[in-house]
């Protein structure tokens, strides 16, 4: 899953999407040639025939840029609403969307959950380490994973009951 930070929306891969902005700055490119060899025509013989094809040129690569920007800027416009339309078709499937927006707290939320399954790891390997020579090490490591998994659930559950409280029984 892909997910929406900063209101910017992932790009999409498209294969097809390479050979059409060649085409583009190749043909930006020779529109620019021509308007610069059209102006430097017309400066060398500095007659009015001159500059009417460089004004000719300039409006040609003027109208180039438009067409260019409005074609990129209707496919953009064109693959959000087709990503919208997949998203809506998906969840009224029952599918997953393919873009989750996840706001700070999601994020954050996820982070202190990671933290915990992490703690869970490392007291998990202390009980490894010590069961059968360290009774009390193993004891402890019991009870941290306890109360990490009781806030843990807590933060997926909304519940701000507090960590679990007990006296370790042998």
């Amino acid at each position: 899953m892909q997910s929406i930070r900063n209101g910017k929306t992932p790009s999409a891969s498209n294969p097809g999407r390479g050979i059409s902005r060649q085409m583009a700055t190749i043909g930006t490119a020779v529109m620019v040639f021509v308007f610069i060899v059209a102006v430097l025509f017309a400066a060398n013989e500095n007659d009015v025939v001159g500059w009417l094809v460089v004004i000719i040129s300039l409006g040609w690569l003027l109208l180039f840029a438009f067409v260019v920007f409005s074609i990129r800027g209707a496919a953009r416009k064109a693959g959000a609403k087709l990503a919208q339309a997949q998203d809506s078709l998906n969840r009224a499937s029952g599918a997953a969307p393919s873009v989750e927006v996840m706001d700070e707290a999601t994020l954050i939320r996820d982070q202190k959950l990671d933290h915990s399954f992490k703690i869970i790891q490392v007291q998990s390997k202390v009980i490894r380490d010590n069961l059968g020579t360290d009774a009390d090490q193993v004891a402890r490591a019991i009870e941290t994973i306890e109360i990490t998994a009781h806030n843990a659930r807590g933060m997926m559950k909304k519940d701000d009951g507090g960590p679990v409280e007990g006296t370790v029984v042998d």
